[in-house]
């Protein structure tokens, strides 16, 4: 018996990397990009401990960051240069500063904070900047620029708007933008791609994908059903966002087939052992 055991001791894996590998699931880069809604600096940098190469980048949210300390927003920061995930503003307080004439002021903001890049959008006003305005003003302060399509209060997308947001991000990809958002905010209810009862609309999705690329197209996932009808969808590779930070794991544990339902997608599952 102590043979027997010996035998098993030596031969089993030792890291969970390993046993990962050793049942063919995927080895994937970060494509999903939490949001931070306003914890504590140590709960920020122990999820960035726990998940931070799991992250694409990581949002400090809404206009929370504003009114917080502002010595604990920078330890946010800083904990994510730490770890090296890209950091962005969300995009509401974008569209408060350009709204009340103050772009400028608010892109040295975000760049002396050390923000990695800005969020642009018309989610609840209407721009009065060109894309190459803003692409420019940013540039000149060292940061990146994602812009989300889709108003917030508008309802879910018909196809003549989708039509619009196409035409929309391709201008600011064209201006130099890293990513198109797709709009659901934080319930992907009767907003975005998502109707009334909550359904996804595949066909729209496609639509954004095909015509930003894939891989330049990140979807708001806010909640368990939509992440995971996303995923179902377009399979492991596709970028979401507004993933809280505690459902990260969740989230990739099904991007990656070993969540039960996930298991059962084929597009998902693990391919299993080589031999």
């Amino acid at each position: 018996m102590a043979t027997n055991k010996d035998e098993i001791l030596t031969s089993s894996v030792s890291s969970t990397k390993g046993f990962l590998e050793s049942i063919g699931v995927a080895n994937l880069g970060p494509h999903t990009s939490p949001f931070d809604p306003g914890y504590d600096p140590a709960t920020v940098e122990s999820h960035l401990a726990q998940s931070g190469h799991l992250m694409s980048v990581i949002k400090i949210s809404m206009a929370c960051w504003q009114i917080a300390d502002e010595s604990a927003t920078r330890q946010k920061l800083q904990s994510a240069r730490k770890y090296g995930v890209p950091t962005t503003a969300g995009g509401g307080p974008f569209e408060v500063a350009a709204t009340f004439g103050k772009l400028p002021e608010y892109l040295d903001l975000c760049a002396s904070l050390g923000f990695t890049r800005i969020e642009a959008g018309e989610g609840f006003t209407d721009l009065a900047y060109k894309p190459i305005e803003v692409m420019r003003m940013a540039d000149e302060r060292g940061l990146d620029v994602q812009f989300e399509v889709g108003k917030k209060h508008m309802g879910s997308f018909n196809d003549s708007v989708v039509d619009e947001l196409v035409d929309q991000g391709k201008a600011w990809l064209d201006a130099g933008a890293r990513q198109i958002i797709v709009e659901a905010r934080e319930n992907a209810n009767d907003v975005g791609l998502f109707d009334s009862k909550g359904e996804f609309n595949a066909t729209s999705a496609e639509r954004f994908a095909e015509a930003f690329g894939l891989g330049n197209t990140v979807f708001e996932a806010p909640n368990k059903a939509s992440q995971f009808a996303i995923l179902n969808h377009f399979g492991a590779e596709v970028n979401m966002t507004n993933v809280r930070l505690e459902e990260l794991l969740r989230v990739e544990i099904y991007r990656r087939g070993i969540h039960s339902d996930a298991f059962q997608v084929d597009k998902l599952r693990p391919a299993g052992p080589s031999i």
